[in-house]
């Protein structure tokens, strides 16, 4: 037996004295945290600045940060200050080949482009991984990473934080129990992009600024001169980097009603004429819909994603106020508002009419904390509810919208093949190869 699998084992049967000896009852979590640092999962984090400094450090309330990986020293310096005596790497593929046999646990919360090649190369080494929405940055990594965490028999969990609330629970809850009657259509809209985009590539050379690995960012990524245009933070309006307005929230604001309808596969995706800029950018708003062909438990449905201010008609939220973000879905018998990035609040319309509305008793279980969640599951309790199988195939509905943006027309989808059956040459924006050195 190896160390690793023998470490594996061990955190399980000890769970009771750790992260806990996990299990539901009565929709609740049943969980006892101990202070034994060697029956504590080892985490090795690997982006730890922005969502990354939170990420690791809840890592840090839940187990051993034993490894930090980051790109750019400066940053990777700045959080080893709080974790005396880490490892630090800047390559992650390093890290893993060198600690393997240390690490239970990666969190994985990178520019998007490289979520799919760091946590794939996790989970193949056999850890447990937590990897921030949106999962990847591609369609076909959405699935193969879905494939890979079944395979490896890992526990999983995407960073949709909003998951974990009560709120959110409570309005799949309200859906399912056909508190609004048959839903037809869905609202979802953000005040993204809140960085650069809409234009095309920068002119001119710029030095990479000490300590920070350019080639190490671009990752997978084709090969292009540094620009302080993309790094820090501005990356997400770029094709190669990011996923725009609607890879960065839609895992949030559309979570909701996609798992309470299970909007999953839709049958048609289109963007209007505000397309993609020069081959380089996002546009500055746009309006995507997507078609969701009739199921077993619902019948056909239309949601509609808007971003860059644009909003639905003001008709729908029936004399309430717009929020920034949000979304609303419409029923026979009336409708659900959210005015919430995360879906953890929301109201019926009209109000009068859902005044005296009882909730459904609850059929789903109530989280103790979003990574939390996490370190149950990997301590051998329940998977987390934002696990890949079903993160996975959210994060392949939602970027098949960016598909649409970058094909300029309406795209036909079959889901079970994997394909656009009326626009062959739209099939390469499923994903990408790679760039030496790196993989899938």
């Amino acid at each position: 037996m190896t160390q690793q699998a023998s470490r594996r084992d061990f955190l399980k049967t000890s769970a009771a004295a750790s992260v806990g000896a996990a299990f539901w009852v009565a929709n609740e979590p049943k969980v006892s945290l101990g202070n034994n640092a060697l029956e504590k999962l080892n985490f090795a984090c690997i982006g730890v600045e922005g969502k990354g400094s939170s990420d690791t450090d809840s890592a840090g309330r839940y187990g051993n940060v034993v490894a930090l990986c980051d790109i750019d020293e400066s940053r990777l310096n700045k959080k080893a200050r709080r974790y005396k005596g880490v490892a630090k790497y800047v390559d992650y593929r390093e890290m893993l080949d060198e600690m393997g046999d240390k690490i239970d646990a990666v969190t994985v919360s990178t520019p998007d482009h490289s979520h799919a090649p760091a946590s794939a190369l996790a989970i193949r080494a056999g850890k447990h991984c937590f990897t921030q929405k949106p999962l990847t940055w591609s369609v076909m990594e959405a699935r193969k990473l879905r494939e890979l965490a079944n395979e490896h028999k890992v526990a999983t969990q995407m960073g949709n934080q909003g998951t974990s609330h009560d709120g959110l629970r409570e309005g799949v809850e309200v859906l399912r129990a056909g508190a609004i009657g048959d839903v037809s259509e869905v609202h979802v809209w953000t005040n993204r992009p809140v960085w650069p985009q809409g234009t095309g590539r920068p002119q001119g050379k710029e030095a990479i600024p000490e300590g920070l690995h350019w080639d190490l960012f671009l990752g997978p990524a084709p090969v292009r001169p540094y620009s302080s245009a993309y790094h820090p933070f501005k990356w997400r309006g770029w094709l190669d980097f990011g996923t725009g307005a609607l890879g960065d929230m839609a895992c949030h604001t559309a979570n909701m009603v996609v798992m309470a309808l299970e909007l999953f596969d839709p049958i048609s995706v289109v963007s209007d004429d505000t397309g993609i800029v020069e081959n380089e950018t996002y546009p500055q708003s746009s309006t995507i819909t997507f078609q969701f062909g009739k199921t077993d438990k619902r019948g056909p449905v239309k949601m509609t994603w808007y971003d860059g201010g644009r909003k639905p008609s003001v008709d729908l939220i029936q004399g309430e106020e717009f929020s920034n973000s949000g979304s609303l879905v419409v029923g026979s018998a009336g409708t659900l508002f959210s005015p919430n990035d995360y879906g953890s609040q929301f109201f019926l319309l009209p109000k009068e009419k859902f005044k005296d509305y009882k909730k459904p008793e609850p059929t789903l279980p109530r989280s103790p904390g979003h990574f939390k969640e996490f370190a149950i599951a990997c301590a051998g309790g329940p998977p987390a509810m934002s696990n890949f199988n079903y993160a996975s195939r959210l994060t392949e509905t939602i970027l098949l919208g960016n598909a649409a943006m970058k094909a300029g027309k309406k795209l036909e989808w079959d889901a079970k093949a994997a394909k656009f059956t009326n626009a062959p040459e739209a099939n390469q924006y499923l994903g990408r190869t790679y760039r030496d050195g790196w993989k899938l």
